[in-house]
Protein backbone atom coordinates (compact mmCIF):
# COMPACT_ATOMS: atom_id res chain seq x y z
CA UNK A 1 0.00 0.00 0.00
CA UNK A 2 1.24 3.70 -0.59
CA UNK A 3 1.83 5.82 2.48
CA UNK A 4 1.04 9.43 1.69
CA UNK A 5 1.93 11.70 4.68
CA UNK A 6 -0.15 14.37 5.19
CA UNK A 7 0.28 17.31 7.58
CA UNK A 8 -2.29 19.83 7.55
CA UNK A 9 -3.61 23.05 9.94
CA UNK A 10 -7.21 22.69 7.42
CA UNK A 11 -9.77 22.95 10.41
CA UNK A 12 -10.77 18.95 11.08
CA UNK A 13 -14.39 17.94 12.71
CA UNK A 14 -12.11 15.42 15.41
CA UNK A 15 -8.44 15.60 15.18
CA UNK A 16 -6.05 18.41 14.54
CA UNK A 17 -3.27 16.25 14.61
CA UNK A 18 -1.29 15.66 11.12
CA UNK A 19 -2.36 12.51 9.15
CA UNK A 20 -0.57 9.72 7.84
CA UNK A 21 -2.76 8.20 5.05
CA UNK A 22 -2.43 4.73 3.43
CA UNK A 23 -3.58 4.10 -0.15
CA UNK A 24 -5.76 1.55 0.13
CA UNK A 25 -4.47 -1.01 -2.87
CA UNK A 26 -6.34 -2.22 -6.22
CA UNK A 27 -6.52 -5.78 -4.20
CA UNK A 28 -9.00 -3.68 -1.96
CA UNK A 29 -11.49 -3.06 -4.61
CA UNK A 30 -11.10 -6.49 -7.04
CA UNK A 31 -13.23 -7.98 -4.03
CA UNK A 32 -16.86 -9.25 -4.52
CA UNK A 33 -19.36 -6.03 -4.03
CA UNK A 34 -20.90 -7.14 -0.61
CA UNK A 35 -17.81 -7.56 0.95
CA UNK A 36 -16.20 -3.77 -0.50
CA UNK A 37 -19.04 -2.22 0.37
CA UNK A 38 -19.02 -3.06 4.07
CA UNK A 39 -15.25 -2.97 4.41
CA UNK A 40 -16.22 0.66 2.64
CA UNK A 41 -17.54 1.93 6.45
CA UNK A 42 -14.75 3.44 8.76
CA UNK A 43 -12.60 4.12 5.79
CA UNK A 44 -11.48 7.53 4.77
CA UNK A 45 -12.25 9.16 1.24
CA UNK A 46 -9.93 11.75 0.86
CA UNK A 47 -9.24 14.37 -2.31
CA UNK A 48 -6.28 16.32 -2.23
CA UNK A 49 -6.99 19.72 -3.84
CA UNK A 50 -3.77 21.31 -4.98
CA UNK A 51 -3.01 22.29 -1.06
CA UNK A 52 -6.20 21.65 0.30
CA UNK A 53 -7.10 18.40 2.17
CA UNK A 54 -10.48 17.35 2.15
CA UNK A 55 -10.80 13.78 4.23
CA UNK A 56 -13.95 12.25 5.13
CA UNK A 57 -14.56 8.75 7.32
CA UNK A 58 -17.34 6.99 5.26
CA UNK A 59 -20.32 5.82 6.92
CA UNK A 60 -22.72 4.47 4.51
CA UNK A 61 -22.17 3.31 0.96
CA UNK A 62 -24.51 0.71 -0.90
CA UNK A 63 -23.78 -2.70 -2.77
CA UNK A 64 -25.08 -2.95 -6.58
CA UNK A 65 -24.29 -6.47 -8.45
CA UNK A 66 -25.55 -5.98 -11.81
CA UNK A 67 -26.38 -7.04 -14.10
CA UNK A 68 -28.79 -9.19 -12.51
CA UNK A 69 -29.23 -6.60 -10.27
CA UNK A 70 -32.39 -4.37 -11.51
CA UNK A 71 -31.69 -1.41 -9.16
CA UNK A 72 -27.86 -1.03 -11.28
CA UNK A 73 -26.99 1.35 -14.15
CA UNK A 74 -25.59 -2.28 -15.20
CA UNK A 75 -28.69 -4.54 -15.50
CA UNK A 76 -29.02 -6.73 -18.19
CA UNK A 77 -25.90 -6.19 -19.23
CA UNK A 78 -26.04 -2.44 -20.10
CA UNK A 79 -23.31 -1.07 -21.74
CA UNK A 80 -22.76 2.38 -22.32
CA UNK A 81 -20.49 5.19 -22.22
CA UNK A 82 -22.27 5.95 -19.16
CA UNK A 83 -21.87 3.01 -17.92
CA UNK A 84 -18.56 1.44 -19.32
CA UNK A 85 -16.25 2.15 -15.85
CA UNK A 86 -18.47 0.22 -13.89
CA UNK A 87 -16.92 -3.12 -16.50
CA UNK A 88 -13.55 -2.50 -15.00
CA UNK A 89 -10.96 -2.60 -14.01
CA UNK A 90 -11.69 -2.68 -10.32
CA UNK A 91 -10.40 0.37 -8.12
CA UNK A 92 -11.90 3.30 -10.57
CA UNK A 93 -14.55 5.72 -9.97
CA UNK A 94 -18.18 5.29 -11.44
CA UNK A 95 -19.78 8.67 -10.90
CA UNK A 96 -23.17 9.57 -12.73
CA UNK A 97 -25.62 12.12 -12.19
CA UNK A 98 -29.11 12.42 -10.93
CA UNK A 99 -31.75 14.93 -11.47
CA UNK A 100 -29.18 16.45 -13.69
CA UNK A 101 -27.80 18.45 -11.17
CA UNK A 102 -26.64 15.96 -8.45
CA UNK A 103 -23.57 13.96 -8.49
CA UNK A 104 -22.50 10.33 -7.23
CA UNK A 105 -19.52 8.61 -6.12
CA UNK A 106 -18.84 5.18 -6.87
CA UNK A 107 -16.08 2.58 -6.41
CA UNK A 108 -15.55 -0.28 -9.39
CA UNK A 109 -15.34 -3.64 -7.78
CA UNK A 110 -14.57 -7.16 -8.49
CA UNK A 111 -13.48 -8.94 -11.61
CA UNK A 112 -12.89 -6.80 -15.11
CA UNK A 113 -16.15 -7.07 -16.69
CA UNK A 114 -18.41 -7.18 -13.66
CA UNK A 115 -20.35 -4.22 -13.74
CA UNK A 116 -20.39 -4.02 -10.05
CA UNK A 117 -19.72 -0.26 -7.80
CA UNK A 118 -20.21 0.43 -4.54
CA UNK A 119 -21.85 4.20 -4.10
CA UNK A 120 -20.47 6.04 -1.35
CA UNK A 121 -23.79 7.55 0.01
CA UNK A 122 -22.07 9.67 3.31
CA UNK A 123 -18.97 10.56 4.78
CA UNK A 124 -18.24 12.02 8.36
CA UNK A 125 -15.98 15.51 7.50
CA UNK A 126 -12.21 14.89 9.32
CA UNK A 127 -10.49 17.57 7.89
CA UNK A 128 -11.24 20.37 5.57
CA UNK A 129 -14.90 21.23 6.88
CA UNK A 130 -14.49 24.81 6.27
CA UNK A 131 -13.76 24.39 3.15
CA UNK A 132 -16.32 21.82 2.35
CA UNK A 133 -18.94 24.23 4.18
CA UNK A 134 -17.95 26.69 1.43
CA UNK A 135 -18.74 24.12 -1.37
CA UNK A 136 -21.68 23.40 0.13
CA UNK A 137 -22.93 26.93 1.45
CA UNK A 138 -24.02 25.06 4.69
CA UNK A 139 -22.26 25.70 8.22
CA UNK A 140 -19.61 23.71 9.20
CA UNK A 141 -21.01 21.37 11.77
CA UNK A 142 -24.13 21.10 10.28
CA UNK A 143 -25.37 17.28 9.66
CA UNK A 144 -25.89 18.10 6.34
CA UNK A 145 -22.38 18.65 5.18
CA UNK A 146 -21.88 15.13 3.84
CA UNK A 147 -24.73 13.22 4.58
CA UNK A 148 -26.25 12.45 1.31
CA UNK A 149 -24.69 10.95 -2.00
CA UNK A 150 -24.96 14.74 -4.00
CA UNK A 151 -23.95 16.78 -0.57
CA UNK A 152 -20.51 14.70 -0.23
CA UNK A 153 -19.84 15.22 -4.03
CA UNK A 154 -20.78 18.77 -3.88
CA UNK A 155 -18.24 19.29 -0.34
CA UNK A 156 -15.32 16.95 -1.86
CA UNK A 157 -16.06 18.95 -5.77
CA UNK A 158 -16.17 15.23 -7.46
CA UNK A 159 -18.05 15.80 -10.70
CA UNK A 160 -17.91 14.56 -14.59
CA UNK A 161 -14.17 15.38 -14.35
CA UNK A 162 -13.25 12.20 -11.76
CA UNK A 163 -15.38 9.33 -13.58
CA UNK A 164 -12.86 6.76 -14.77
CA UNK A 165 -10.44 8.36 -12.13
CA UNK A 166 -7.73 5.36 -10.93
CA UNK A 167 -8.22 5.45 -7.13
CA UNK A 168 -5.03 3.55 -6.41
CA UNK A 169 -3.01 6.92 -7.53
CA UNK A 170 -3.82 10.23 -7.95
CA UNK A 171 -5.09 13.14 -5.70
CA UNK A 172 -8.67 11.14 -5.11
CA UNK A 173 -8.34 7.40 -3.14
CA UNK A 174 -9.45 5.77 0.13
CA UNK A 175 -7.12 5.56 3.04
CA UNK A 176 -6.99 2.45 5.84
CA UNK A 177 -8.65 3.37 9.11
CA UNK A 178 -9.39 1.27 12.28
CA UNK A 179 -12.20 -0.71 11.67
CA UNK A 180 -16.17 0.17 13.02
CA UNK A 181 -19.25 -1.36 13.93
CA UNK A 182 -21.53 -2.14 10.73
CA UNK A 183 -25.32 -2.23 10.34
CA UNK A 184 -26.90 -2.97 7.47
CA UNK A 185 -30.61 -2.29 5.92
CA UNK A 186 -32.65 -2.08 2.49
CA UNK A 187 -31.18 0.20 -0.16
CA UNK A 188 -32.59 3.95 -0.52
CA UNK A 189 -34.26 4.96 -3.45
CA UNK A 190 -34.70 1.63 -5.64
CA UNK A 191 -38.58 0.52 -5.39
CA UNK A 192 -38.51 0.61 -9.04
CA UNK A 193 -36.34 -2.42 -8.74
CA UNK A 194 -38.77 -5.12 -7.47
CA UNK A 195 -37.67 -7.69 -5.32
CA UNK A 196 -34.36 -6.36 -5.80
CA UNK A 197 -35.25 -3.26 -3.44
CA UNK A 198 -35.34 -5.93 -0.69
CA UNK A 199 -31.65 -7.01 -0.23
CA UNK A 200 -29.76 -5.74 2.68
CA UNK A 201 -27.27 -4.40 1.20
CA UNK A 202 -26.84 -0.69 2.70
CA UNK A 203 -24.01 -1.01 4.79
CA UNK A 204 -23.64 1.92 7.33
CA UNK A 205 -22.38 3.29 10.93
CA UNK A 206 -25.20 2.89 13.51
CA UNK A 207 -22.92 5.37 15.28
CA UNK A 208 -22.55 8.37 13.36
CA UNK A 209 -24.83 11.22 12.77
CA UNK A 210 -24.05 11.60 9.25
CA UNK A 211 -25.62 8.80 7.50
CA UNK A 212 -28.93 9.81 5.66
CA UNK A 213 -30.94 7.61 6.87
CA UNK A 214 -31.24 5.26 9.64
CA UNK A 215 -34.01 2.36 9.16
CA UNK A 216 -34.02 -1.00 11.03
CA UNK A 217 -31.45 -3.09 10.17
CA UNK A 218 -32.33 -6.21 9.07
Amino acid sequence: MRRASVSTREESCSDSEPLALVRLPRTFYERPVLSVARACIGKLLVHQLGNQLLVGRIVEAEAYRGPEDRAAHSFGGRRTARTEAMFGPAGHAYMFLIYGMHWNFNLVTGALGEPHAVLIRAVEPVTGAALMARQRGVPAHSRELTNGPGKLCQAFALDRRHYGSDLCQGPLFLAAAPSVRVARSVRIGIDYAGSWAEKPWRFYDPESRYTSRLPKPR
